[in-house]
């Protein structure tokens, strides 16, 4: 079997052994590539076509040999063929495919790509919902050399445009006549693009250029292999395979340029981390964007590099439907944003307000079992890392909380109440439950840790390739925001402490190629010493455990100079008023603070937009409060007493945390509509907007700093 060599910063040779496993039944041409590295001057490339310098280190998780997308799942292929790889639920029934029938349609569909267009380094742009086509598509692109780019689908035909135009898109894969719309509408003005491919529902194939997802089958079936084994041969891991488009928040969105490297490597990192992943029985669901760079690393590279089963969610998922996929499936392991554990919490609250007294009461002394149990073994696995000993060890307070009885009373818990409620969410066989892309409140953290659902952290961003930072139970903390994975570097900026707090810093393998066609703004964002400067700021303790404590964009700084980074203060004013839907803080260069709240709406089932009524369990509030309002435009109109006299009061218990005056909200206001991604005040992991919600708010902001 063939080897190459590559040398470290330093100078040493490392050899490079192609490590994959060959059968009759893998196609050999991965023997001599993709998992070459191409000589490169720099750690930045920005230019379609380039090469990067590889961060590699003697030692640890960051001396891994390198992989390429394609040699990852032709490895994976060979160890597992026949293990289940996608599953997909089509009339009624989970339809599976196995590891040896992705890949081979990965290289059928890439045959056909090649066939209808595709350039080295051009991209394939795909529209819509999770699905075993949006995987094939991707890896697909991948193969034929071309660069797979996600597009979100509640895009608006403008900025499918941007994503198309700038990833200079040869081909575009969309899941349904809605999404081919907007493409055709741009169509014309696109002059890269070659074919439309549309893989669910009727497609109209007279219109030139438009193709079904079984003609494109076709299509590659009837090519040789010629083609793609010699553009796979040429392939580097060093080199651009996947463009990530960043939210936009700021001027138009940014292409996020992600090496073979970068995805692999990331995914290898979060996989040591876990370290238990069991190929071919754990199950994983796919439902958050995989436009957005936390489910792709995830739910397609590290399912990948483990030989994990990936089960899609409908396409309503959001909207209701996950609760039942989650009951189907029993994953053993569960992404998800903080909306989502919010929503879940709601429900929970709602079943738990309508119970009897008795149950009530059994459920109240069931979670304080829980939350006893938890925190003893949180609290023995920190101590035992800051000791050395190991992770199991028994500390004193361990001792101490077998020796009261609270082990036997957890034990009851977990039996009568505990296995119930995860029995009910379909988390039974859940081993790891995991937040990220937005901050999730440690009250929320603590109630689901309470019913043995202890939830941790993960940390990264699109130019960080996703993980920089994962938590595994025991070892984490409630306010903390993830352990930082092993083979990445931290430092914080600014700060005289090499802990912080200051500018959160990353540099390792999973750090960005570069912005596409835009070094300035890549420059900007990576230092001459490979820092990628993130923009948060935040610490990290002898746990090695990353605290965030504000984003410096959102920092507000008041009339009277005082730093104040809002999200604390939002999720302090949320957990004293449960109804509230989404809280934005308002003081930037004002003299005080003030705050705009959303109360919980109905949602509209088919669009997903909040509707004017109020949610049952808030309408149950406000009826509650002596007010006879049903909508939130009743609330707003007449400014209803009773409601915004609970919510002074909320407000009032918030600022008793406040750790100075200039921290204490002075104003609010109800807001006529709750926030969704449709009214464009949520993002796709369904983060505020900020800058979308000061401008469409400004005259209700104005006015609080009238004189």
């Amino acid at each position: 079997m063939e080897t190459s060599t590559y040398k470290m910063e330093n100078g040493e040779e490392i050899v490079k052994v192609n490590k994959m496993q060959m059968s009759n039944g893998i196609n050999q041409a991965y023997l001599n590539g993709p998992d070459q590295i191409i000589p490169a001057d720099d750690y930045i490339s920005c230019v379609p076509g380039g090469y990067v310098k590889l961060r590699m280190q003697t030692r640890g998780p960051a001396a891994e040999p390198p992989i390429s997308v394609p040699g990852l799942l032709n490895r994976t292929t060979a160890r597992y063929p026949d293990g289940t790889a996608l599953a997909t639920k089509r009339n009624g029934q989970w339809q599976k495919i196995t590891y040896k029938q992705y890949q081979e349609r990965v290289r059928t569909i890439a045959k056909a790509f090649l066939k209808l267009g595709l350039e080295r380094h051009h991209s394939v742009c795909i529209l819509g919902f999770n699905s075993e086509e949006w995987y094939i598509a991707d890896l697909a692109a991948i193969h034929a050399g071309g660069y797979a780019a996600g597009i979100y689908t509640t895009n608006s035909p403008e900025a499918c445009y941007h994503c198309l135009e700038t990833s200079r898109a040869n081909i575009c894969a969309v899941q349904d006549k809605k999404q081919l719309d907007k493409i055709l509408s741009i169509r014309s003005r696109l002059k890269h693009l070659k074919a439309i491919v549309q893989w669910e529902g009727p497609v109209d194939t007279s219109v030139p250029g438009v193709y079904s997802w079984e003609q494109i089958m076709e299509i590659g079936a009837k090519e040789s292999d010629t083609e793609l084994d010699n553009i796979l041969k040429s392939m580097a891991v060093n080199e651009c395979c996947t463009l990530v488009y960043t939210s936009g928040t700021v001027g138009p969105p940014k292409a996020v340029m992600l090496s073979h490297d970068n995805l692999t490597w990331d995914a290898f990192s979060i996989s040591e981390r876990v370290r238990d992943l069991k190929p071919t029985e754990d199950r994983l669901i796919s439902f958050l964007p995989l436009s957005h760079v936390a489910a792709q690393v995830v739910d397609m590279y590290t399912t990948l590099t483990n030989g994990v089963p990936v089960y899609f969610a409908q396409p309503d998922a959001l909207k209701g439907s996950l609760i039942e996929t989650l009951k189907e499936v029993r994953p053993t392991r569960f992404l998800a944003v903080p909306r989502v554990w919010e929503k879940i919490h709601e429900k929970l609250m709602a079943v738990g307000a309508s119970s009897g007294s008795l149950r009530r009461y059994i459920v109240s002394w069931a979670k304080d079992k829980g939350t006893k149990h938890h925190e003893a073994r949180i609290n023995g696995a920190l101590s035992a890392e800051m000791t050395g000993l190991p992770i199991d060890f028994t500390t004193l307070e361990m001792l101490r909380y077998w020796q009261d009885g609270s082990s036997c009373g957890y034990k009851m818990a977990r039996s009568l109440i505990f296995s119930k409620v995860r029995d009910q969410l379909g988390l039974d066989q859940c081993e790891t439950f995991v937040t990220a892309a937005a901050p999730l409140s440690p009250d929320i953290k603590k109630f689901f840790m309470s019913l043995d659902i202890p939830i941790v952290d993960a940390f990264g961003m699109s130019e960080a390739a996703g993980a920089h930072t994962l938590s595994i139970y025991p070892k984490f903390k409630l306010d903390s925001s993830g352990e930082l994975l092993e083979g990445t570097e931290t430092k914080f900026g600014g700060s005289v402490s090499p802990n912080g707090p200051g500018e959160i810093m990353m540099r390792g393998r999973h750090v960005f190629m570069g912005y596409l066609n835009d070094e300035e703004k890549t420059r900007a964002t990576i230092d001459e010493e490979g820092w990628l400067h993130s923009g948060d700021v935040g610490k990290v303790d002898s746990n090695n455990l990353l605290y965030i404590t504000g984003r410096i964009k959102e920092l507000l700084i008041t009339a009277g100079g005082e730093n104040i980074a809002p999200v604390l203060i939002e999720q302090t004013v949320q957990a004293e008023l449960l109804h509230v839907g989404y809280a934005v803080l308002i003081g930037d260069r004002r003299k005080f603070l003030s705050i705009l709240l959303t109360l919980k709406a109905k949602v509209d089932p088919e669009t997903g937009d909040p509707l004017d009524e109020l949610e049952t369990e808030t309408g149950k509030w406000v009826a509650s409060l002596g007010s006879n309002a049903k909508t939130i435009s009743e609330i707003v109109k007449t400014k209803d007493p009773a409601v915004h006299k609970a919510i002074e009061e909320g407000i009032a218990r918030a600022n008793k945390h406040a750790i100075s005056n200039a921290q204490k909200i002075q104003k609010f206001a109800i807001l006529p509509a709750d926030f969704s991604m449709n009214t464009g005040e949520l993002g796709p992991t369904l983060k505020i907007k900020r800058n979308v919600v000061y401008e469409k708010y400004k005259e209700i902001i104005e006015e609080f700093y009238k004189e």
